[in-house]
């Protein structure tokens, strides 16, 4: 990401500040600090006021701060808060924003144990979030090209699916396959699941063989150049009957529905609508347990979320995924799930593999 993509971002958040009655924010969450500096490392605080971005670490990441950030260094060589409230008294801001979520209780008493009486934090909870949920052309770049790798390692090991392989070796070739295509780790453990076991959305692999007659869903994603990936397809061992056909075809016209539903403006809850609409004309309605999809970028999970409940409206430039699925205890489950990008007249589905099942 060029240097003046993050001062962009940095200014557009010292410019908010007034507007919110704050005079300085301090940023404690990795994945926004990584956002408005460029900063990687996992030890970091960055203070952003007018006309000033400081990046406070420690010593290990003296030189990879340089490297990767335009921002003004300050490296802590004891505790972090001692620095920072140092900086904040020495510059002088009254109301200084934080972010509740992204930070411990322990490092925030800490912090506020070394302030002026006449500095407060004041909770900014979710700014950057909401400024990180439109993409940019260059981080939607990064998402197309960790999707790509996310799909070429899915076809490379499921060239090498066999009976009675066991999910924890498809889940490790899985993780083998997209680090050799480039990604730097797994943008969460990977689900393979077999059997009725498929009927667990969040199933951890085991070392369960899968089997002839055995439904398979695959659930992946990968970290490349920061940005994540997401996509869920199904295999099946042998020939599938009547019901898994049939089940198939509800969960993959309730994606496909849903998908169409997806451009600017449209408001989120609405598309996790059509999703279960489908669904229900199946009679598969109860089996559908979880939201229609979320967004991704810096993280696996971000906003927005396309839920039953979720509130506001898709715009142009997130990036999302769409990924109904039913779940049948017992018997089985199944999910479809592709990444896309927002439109001001649909969506740009960047995940390229077939939404077929996979037949093996």
């Amino acid at each position: 990401m060029p240097d003046s993509e993050f001062a962009r971002r940095t200014a557009q958040v010292a410019e908010g500040l007034k507007e919110r009655s704050l005079d300085a924010l301090l940023v404690t969450g990795l994945p926004n600090l990584r956002y408005l500096s460029g900063f990687t490392g996992d030890n970091g605080m960055l203070l952003v006021l007018p006309g000033q971005t400081t990046l406070f670490t420690d010593p290990r990441y003296e030189i990879q701060a340089a490297q990767e950030t335009a921002c003004e260094l300050r490296i802590a060589k004891g505790a972090m808060t001692v620095e920072v409230a140092s900086a904040l008294a020495r510059l002088g801001p009254r109301h200084v924003g934080y972010e509740p979520a992204r930070i411990t209780c322990e490092v925030r008493e800490s912090l506020n144990s070394r302030l002026p009486p006449r500095v407060a934090l004041e909770s900014a909870g979710g700014w950057i979030e909401e400024l990180r949920m439109v993409k940019s052309p260059q981080e939607i770049e990064r998402i197309r090209r960790s999707v790509l790798t996310n799909s070429r390692a899915f076809e490379q090991a499921v060239a090498r699916v066999r009976s009675g392989m066991k999910e924890l070796d498809l889940a490790a070739e899985v993780e083998y396959r997209m680090r050799r295509l480039g990604a730097e780790k797994p943008a969460f453990e990977t689900i393979v699941a077999a059997g009725a076991r498929s009927a667990l959305p969040h199933a951890q692999p085991t070392s369960a063989r899968i089997e002839v007659g055995d439904l398979v869903v695959v659930d992946m994603g990968a970290f490349q150049e920061g940005y994540a990936s997401d996509m869920t397809r199904m295999l099946f061992l042998g020939s599938p009957g009547r019901k898994v056909k049939r089940m198939y075809r509800a969960v993959l016209e309730a994606q496909l529905a849903a998908t169409a539903a997806v451009r600017a403006g449209v408001n989120v809850a609405s598309v996790d609508a059509v999703a279960r609409k489908v669904l229900k004309a199946y009679g598969l309605e109860r089996a559908f347990v979880h939201s229609t999809g979320h967004g991704l970028g810096l993280e696996i999970h971000e906003a927005p979320r396309i839920g039953r409940t979720a509130k506001g409206r898709l715009k142009s430039g997130m990036a999302i995924t769409i990924e109904p699925g039913a779940y049948l205890e017992g018997f089985g489950g199944i999910r479809i799930e592709d990444t896309v990008v927002v439109t001001a007249r649909g969506c740009e589905i960047l995940t390229p593999t077939s939404k077929e099942l996979r037949v093996i």
